[in-house]
């Protein structure tokens, strides 16, 4: 498989999470960066290869060993960015880009190493799963912050805009994954919140709160 190639199967991969129904056309070329008629060959050479499924005008959607293709760059991915972050220092607004360019080594037998080395860890530093070789990852029930209840605790546990400029803000904020968040006030006017974090009180707008990913701390 082509760099390309696990690229196109990596975004719509990551585009079927929230549109389980297929994946336009148009949403994959937003998210590359490209025209239409250029995914438009791409998915049929995917699909000539069975990775994909594609009907013009219906979406497309991964095939089983697609799937299993997608889940596999995702774990090589996920799996460097621990490794750049624990073992190498780096921030967690540093990693994504550089994870870009390892995530596309082929060697299996390295990266059963290196997830042998990190002690088969089952969350990347973003709190994203990570899949293990046979394709499989710890399921949460996962809800945004904004989703929350009033007077209850929660934990968080991820993001879902994992941009450099939103991890600074956390970073700001001493947000941090595993922090106990408990939310003291939500406000009817702009649905900001007010939570309790780290013995501080804080304000969040709506954005950010639509942005971290909590778990109910029981």
């Amino acid at each position: 498989m082509t760099i390309s190639e696990e690229n196109y199967i990596k975004v719509i991969y990551h585009l079927s999470q929230v549109s389980p129904k297929g994946v336009t056309t148009n949403a994959i070329a937003g998210t590359l960066d490209t025209k239409a008629s250029s995914v438009t060959d791409m998915l049929k050479k995917l699909a000539d290869k069975n990775w994909v499924s594609y009907q013009k005008y219906q979406g497309v959607s991964l095939t089983e060993s697609g799937l299993l293709k997608a889940k596999m760059v995702v774990r090589k991915h996920r799996l460097w960015e621990v490794f750049l972050v624990e073992k190498l220092g780096f921030a967690w607004d540093e990693v994504h880009d550089i994870a870009e360019e390892l995530e596309h080594i082929q060697s299996d037998a390295l990266i059963g190493r290196l997830d042998e080395f990190l002690g088969y860890p089952s969350f990347d530093p973003h709190g994203d799963p990570i899949p293990n070789a046979k394709g499989e990852m710890v399921k949460e029930e996962r809800i945004l912050l904004s989703e929350a209840q009033r007077n209850h605790t929660y934990r968080f546990i991820g993001v879902k805009d994992s941009s450099p400029g939103f991890l600074q803000y956390l970073d700001k904020q001493k947000i941090a994954l595993g922090a106990p968040i408990e939310l003291l006030e939500i406000e009817p006017f702009d649905h900001s919140i007010c939570i309790r974090i780290n013995e501080q009180e804080l304000v969040l707008s709506q954005k950010i709160a639509d942005n971290l990913y909590v778990l109910k701390h029981v």
